[in-house]
């Protein structure tokens, strides 16, 4: 039986059968590393939205949080494709099949397509910008001022963080090093050049040189 809080900082986590189901389904997929993460995302985003005045879906926003990173999952994400497309394809099949109406399904998967592309999902809808939102809070650090530090203690408490530096960046290196392609043009590249043995970052610069186009 789930024992968590039903509201924590001010922050009411969504309990119907589709955010229930998407709880268990990350519980289970990802490590508690990546699940505690994906659950201080909503609650970071929630909170930057509040500042902000930026209104989400609840239900919408969870299900975008605590998906964004289910591409980094043994279960999820042993495809070729970019690790956020696993986890945004999983999370509409899921909201489909709870009726979900499909332009809502859609705001989702925007979300977490998009939540490693600096600053464009901040210029779309809110449950697109605060899946960022959180992210940037929970991994960057961007936005930690616009947290209430008792808020702070308290979502911590409940997912808390031990070396989470060094544990989400391993995530980062297992669930993306057996398709190094699709670091290509994001920040992951970053991740594979520092811990993934032989990896050579591919420029993009070379790309439009070497290409077949004679000049």
């Amino acid at each position: 039986m789930d024992t968590t809080p039903a509201t924590i900082a001010g922050i009411t986590v969504p309990d119907g059968e589709l955010a229930r189901e998407a709880t268990e389904l990350v519980r289970e997929a990802a490590s508690p590393t990546v699940f505690h993460h994906s659950r201080r995302v909503f609650f970071w985003g929630s909170l930057r939205g509040l500042s902000r005045g930026l209104h989400a879906d609840p239900e919408l926003l969870y299900v975008g949080a605590l998906f964004h990173d289910l591409g980094l999952t043994g279960r999820f994400g042993e495809s070729e494709q970019r690790f956020e497309i696993d986890g945004a394809d999983e999370a509409r099949r899921l909201l489909r099949r709870h009726g979900v109406p499909e332009a809502s399904a859609d705001l989702v998967w925007q979300g977490i397509a998009l939540h490693t592309t600096p600053e464009i999902p901040w210029h779309m809808a809110p449950e697109v910008a605060l899946v960022t939102a959180g992210v940037e809070v929970d991994v960057l650090g961007i936005g930690l001022d616009e947290i209430e530090p008792a808020a702070l203690t308290e979502v911590v408490a409940v997912h808390p963080r031990p070396d989470f530096k060094r544990r989400i960046l391993q995530e980062f290196t297992r669930g993306i090093a057996h398709r190094p392609a699709t670091a290509f043009g994001n920040v992951k590249a970053d991740v594979l050049e520092r811990y993934a043995p032989g990896y050579q970052r591919e420029n993009f610069v070379d790309v439009i040189l070497d290409s077949d186009w004679p000049e």
